[in-house]
C-alpha cells in the first residue's frame, strides 16, 4: 500500500500533525466506526467489520505511515509496542525474535525487556480509519449502482440526443467503477445496449454503445447476440468512420467476440474490415491503435480461409513498410501475420515482390527477440526459395550472411541454428568461396 506522511485531514482545511493530538482530540479514534446495520426478518442487528477484509478491499488507498509496520511495510492489524517505544505488527516482531534477534529493528538498540505490549489506542485508530474509508467506499459504490439503474431505465425511454447523453454517462461510469459493470450485467444491461445496435443506428450511438460493451464481461448469449451480421456490419462501419478511441474499441470488441468462436468466422469476411484495420495499423500517430489493429489482424490471419483475402487487398507490402516504425510488441505481431501469409504461394510471391522485405527482415535478425528472429528467418526462407539466384544476392548485399553466422554462434535454439545454416548455404550457391567471404565481410577468425 502507498504511504504518506503521518498527518491527518480533519476537514475544513485543517490538519492534525501528530498521532497524540489525533487521539486527544478524538479525530481518528473513538466512536463506533466499522459497524454495519443489518436488517432481516427478525429485526435489526449490528455487524462489526473485519479489519483484514477492509484492508484487502482498500488495498490501493494511501495509508498514514504511523499505521505501517516498519518490518513488513504493510498496515498493522495487531500492533504491539516494545520497551523502546517502537510499534510493530505482532506476527512480524515475533518472527524477528524467533530468528534470535534481541534488538529493536528500527533503532537497533538492545532490548532490556523482551515483552511486547498491545497498542490498543493505535489499533482503535487503525480500525476507525479503515472503517470510515471502507464505509465511504461502499456508499459511493451504492450511489454508482443506483445511478446505473437510473440510466438503464432512461435508455428504455429516450431517443436522439438524450439517448447519446445517457450512453455517454454510462460509458464514463462503467470505465471507472467495477460495481457499475456488475450492475449493468446483472440488470439485463448488455441486451438493452446491444438492442440499440442495428442497420439504422447512428454512428454516435454505436460509438458510445461499443465503448460500454468492451468494458463488460460478455457471456455466450451476449456474444451470440452481437455476432448477428447486421450488428457486425455496424461495428465495422463504425471502425472505419469513428475517432481513434472508437476504432480501438471496435477492434477490441471484435477480438472479444471472435476468441474461441471458430464457427462464427464468416462474419469477418468483410473486406471493409480488413481495409479499416490496415488503415489503423498504418496510422503511426496512434501507437495504441496500431497495436489493436495488429492484434485483430493476427487473430484473423490465424485462419487459413482468410489469408487469401488479406493478401488480396495488398496487406503484405503495407505491413513490411511499417515494420521499422513499430515498437517491439507490434513488430512481433506483424511478423506473425507475415509468416502466416508466407505459407500461401501468393503470399510468398507478394513478399518477394516487395523491395523492402529482405532488408527489413535482415535488420530484425538478432535484434528484437528470439521469436522475432524465428519469424524473420521463416519469411526469408519462403522468399529465397522462390528465386534463389535473385533473392540470395539481394540478401547477401543486405548483410544476411553475417547475421546468419551470429545466429549460428548464439545460444538460441537448435531449430533456428539449423534454419540459419540452410539459408546460409542457399545464399552461397551463386558465389565462389572467395567472393562469398568478401561479400560477408568476415574476419579471418570467422572464415
Amino acid at each position: 500500500m502507498p504511504m504518506y506522511l503521518p498527518s491527518f485531514d480533519v476537514g475544513g482545511g485543517g490538519q492534525v500533525l501528530d498521532l497524540e493530538t489525533a487521539v486527544k482530540d478524538g479525530i481518528l479514534g473513538g466512536g463506533d466506526g466499522g459497524v454495519v446495520v443489518v436488517v432481516h426478518g427478525g429485526g435489526v442487528t449490528e455487524k462489526k467489520l473485519s479489519l483484514k477484509k477492509m484492508m484487502e478491499e482498500l488495498d490501493s488507498i494511501e495509508v498514514p505511515s504511523v499505521f505501517i509496520c516498519p518490518i513488513s511495510l504493510e498496515p498493522m492489524q495487531d500492533p504491539v509496542t516494545l520497551c523502546t517505544g517502537q510499534t510493530y505488527e505482532r506476527s512480524n516482531i515475533l518472527k524477528w525474535f524467533s530468528l534470535r534477534h534481541f534488538t529493536c529493528p528500527t533503532t537497533m538498540q538492545e532490548l532490556w525487556d523482551d515483552s511486547i505490549t498491545p497498542n490498543s489506542t493505535l489499533h482503535q485508530l487503525i480500525y476507525s480509519w479503515f472503517s470510515q474509508k471502507y464505509l465511504a467506499m461502499k456508499k459511493r459504490s451504492e450511489d454508482v449502482q443506483g445511478r446505473v439503474l437510473e440510466i438503464l431505465e432512461t435508455l428504455k425511454k429516450v431517443k436522439g440526443e438524450a439517448r447519446v447523453q445517457a450512453l455517454k454517462e454510462l460509458r464514463q461510469v462503467v470505465t471507472v467503477h467495477d460495481s457499475a459493470k456488475k450492475t449493468v450485467m446483472e440488470n439485463s444491461g448488455v441486451s438493452l445496449i446491444t438492442s440499440l445496435l442495428g442497420p439504422f443506428t447512428k454512428h454516435v450511438v454505436a460509438s458510445e454503445a461499443i465503448g460500454i460493451l468492451v468494458h463488460l464481461d460478455l457471456n455466450s448469449d451476449g456474444k451470440a447476440n452481437l455476432l448477428q451480421p447486421n450488428k457486425i456490419s455496424l461495428v465495422v462501419d463504425t471502425l472505419n468512420e469513428g475517432s481513434i478511441d472508437t476504432k480501438i474499441n471496435c477492434t477490441k470488441l471484435l477480438e472479444m467476440l471472435m476468441e474461441g468462436k471458430d464457427s462464427e468466422w464468416e462474419v469477418l469476411s468483410s473486406l471493409s474490415l480488413l481495409v479499416g484495420l490496415l488503415r489503423l495499423i498504418k496510422d503511426k500517430r496512434h501507437p495504441n491503435g496500431v497495436l489493436s489493429g495488429l492484434r485483430l489482424l493476427k487473430l484473423i490471419s490465424s485462419h487459413e480461409s482468410f489469408r487469401n483475402s488479406i493478401v488480396g487487398i495488398g496487406a503484405i507490402p503495407q505491413l513490411v513498410e511499417v515494420l521499422p516504425n513499430l515498437n517491439h510488441e507490434c513488430v512481433e505481431l506483424a511478423l506473425v501475420i507475415l509468416e502466416a501469409l508466407s505459407t500461401l504461394p501468393e503470399g510468398a510471391l507478394a513478399l518477394m515482390d516487395c523491395r523492402s522485405t529482405i532488408p527489413n527482415m535482415v535488420k530484425l535478425l538478432m535484434k528484437v527477440s528470439e521469436s522475432c528472429t524465428q519469424f524473420a528467418l521463416s519469411i526469408l526462407w519462403a522468399v529465397c526459395k522462390l528465386a534463389p539466384e535473385k533473392c540470395s544476392s539481394v540478401a547477401v548485399e543486405a548483410g544476411l550472411a553475417a547475421k546468419l553466422l551470429l545466429v549460428i554462434q548464439s545460444g538460441c535454439n537448435p531449430v533456428l541454428k539449423q534454419r540459419s545454416a540452410e539459408l546460409l548455404k542457399l545464399c552461397s550457391l551463386n558465389y565462389s568461396e572467395t567472393i562469398f567471404i568478401s561479400k560477408c565481410k568476415l574476419t579471418k577468425t570467422m572464415q
